[in-house]
């Protein structure tokens, strides 16, 4: 039986964490998307007219808050696990009647609850600057939940194999942020030569920004239902590393 008293602690923590560094989680990805708006969306929008008939203003909306929830899922899912390693209260938490499903549900629970309100408060700053009408309301809710959610377990992931504070920044500073940049997020990878356009293919970010555009503009660079296979996998193999981490104790009882 699923304690639900232990999500609701570790939940509480990590939210109550958040809280106390409102001005870094909260303010500080808001003033980011702001600058980005002024150079990309009135400096070079400007230049650009459309994007597959949607104003290039309109057409970043979804690569930027797909920028800022993958990064923020990673980073607040990786820390919210790494520190009781770093001070050693992980032991406490392995040797308490708790499974692996309190504690994942818990800290993954957390970090996708904070990237999804960041998300929702870019997407809000972005209507002081453009006009935004989205074509599947629903659709791009429930997109921005799982990605927020599979990409809070990849972080969670992080954390755990990361074994210093420089280690959690490595992947979304040297990986995830280029794969986001490169992925299609203030581009459609249609305006890319051939060659480039299968290059892009091997991005799996691409997926997440095609689909997540789609709900917005019904318009995408990749099917919709191969954008959608792509994230399940991208979440069933995260699930999958992580199941094998508590069952084999790697990085966590050594």
């Amino acid at each position: 039986m699923i304690n639900l008293h232990a999500i609701g602690a570790i939940f509480y923590y990590e939210m109550a964490r958040a809280v106390r560094t409102a001005l870094q989680s909260i303010i500080s990805p808001v003033l980011s998307t702001s600058l980005y708006f002024v150079v990309f969306g009135a400096a070079i929008g400007s230049r650009i007219e459309s994007v597959e008939g949607v104003s290039y203003g309109a057409f970043i909306v979804p690569g930027l808050i797909m920028l800022t929830v993958m990064t923020q899922g990673i980073t607040n899912a990786a820390f919210g696990i790494y520190f009781p390693k770093f001070i050693g209260s992980i032991y406490e938490l392995l040797s308490a009647p708790v499974g692996v499903v309190e504690v994942v549900a818990g800290y993954v629970g957390a970090a996708a609850t904070k990237s999804l309100i960041i998300g929702v408060i870019i997407l809000i700053t972005a209507t002081f600057f453009i006009d935004i009408q989205i074509a599947h309301p629903v659709a791009m809710v429930v997109l921005l939940i799982t990605i927020c959610f599979a990409f809070s377990l990849f972080g969670f992931i992080i954390g755990i194999w990361a074994q210093s504070f420089e280690q959690l920044q490595l992947v979304p500073l040297l990986i995830i942020t280029p794969l986001v940049f490169l992925g299609g997020s203030f581009y459609s990878i249609t305006m890319l030569p051939p060659v480039w356009q299968t290059i892009s293919l091997f991005n799996p970010v691409v997926y997440l920004i095609s689909a997540f555009r789609w709900s917005f503009f019904g318009t995408a660079d990749v099917a919709i239902g191969i954008s959608l296979a792509a994230i399940a996998l991208f979440t069933a193999v995260c699930i999958g590393i992580i199941w094998w981490i508590f069952k084999s104790g790697t990085r966590l009882k050594s």
